[in-house]
């Protein structure tokens, strides 16, 4: 998966989890937890949402990398195959 394509379905999969959400309203590099105001429920939601689409494992330890649009991109791009 190209960064691009990760990066697209993460919006998708915060955009499902948090319906409504303004992806647009905040810098890739800002933490989007904060941003779109994700309560530890929300976010493991987005995690589980993440991991069946991607079929990555997304441990506990990694979860301060997945806190932002650019770093989660880079994050998912780094660990799945390219096509």
């Amino acid at each position: 998966m190209t960064r691009d394509e990760a990066l697209a379905l993460i919006k998708q999969v915060l955009t499902d989890v948090v319906p409504g959400a303004d992806l647009d309203a905040f810098s890739p590099d800002e933490n989007f937890r904060n941003s779109l105001e994700m309560d530890s429920l929300d976010f493991l939601n987005f995690i589980e949402a993440l991991s069946g689409r991607t079929g990555l494992p997304l441990p506990e330890t990694d979860y301060p990398s997945l806190n932002t649009l650019n770093a989660c991109a880079d994050y998912v791009a780094s660990r799945t195959p390219t096509a």
